[in-house]
């Protein structure tokens, strides 16, 4: 019995050094914000962003202003005439606050999709990259908890992907 437990033991103990010979991980979220293709895909999806910020932040100025000259005639206007100079007001203000939410969701999720598509094109990647090393497992580096920093191949793999993928299609 005890030579079973020994064995059983050392099979474990080996089987964990081989594991652990043959790990390694890799910052997703850098080769996401860093490589060729990650940082363009940001600057694009930034650039709308901004763009549709400036857009709503337009429509919104021309709608206080019209709101404060409807508040400047309210005394000289009748109450009838007050709610139908006041109710579209509120109906643009409606509209622009449904237009943002979904154009800063559309943004979101062309990001989301932007990141499938390098991860997508990082997978074959990372593949080779395993074989060519003799690799058993690459880990996602927000998974390790304390991990010996030679055992992180972001910056190669930062240099692979920029070689074999210059830029990401953006919708």
């Amino acid at each position: 019995m005890k030579k079973l437990i020994f064995v059983a033991i050392f099979y474990l103990t080996y089987s964990f050094n081989s594991f652990a010979d043959t790990s390694y991980f890799i910052d997703f979220k850098k080769v996401l914000n860093e490589s060729k293709a990650g940082a363009a895909a940001q600057q694009k999806l930034k650039a709308k962003f901004e763009s549709e910020s400036g857009k709503f932040k337009k429509i919104e100025e021309d709608i206080r202003k019209e709101e404060f000259e409807i508040i400047s005639q309210k005394k000289t206007l009748s109450p009838e005439d007050y709610q139908k100079k006041v109710e579209p007001l509120r109906k643009r203000v409606s509209d622009l606050q449904k237009n943002k939410q979904a154009s800063f969701n559309n943004i979101a999720k062309s990001r989301n999709n932007a990141k499938k598509a390098l991860l997508k094109a990082l997978n074959p990647i990372l593949k080779k990259y395993m074989e060519d090393n003799k690799i058993r497992l690459i880990l996602n580096k927000q998974s390790v908890i304390l991990g010996d920093e030679t055992l992180e191949i972001t910056d190669k793999i930062i240099t692979i992907i920029n070689k074999e993928l210059s830029s990401l299609e953006i919708n």
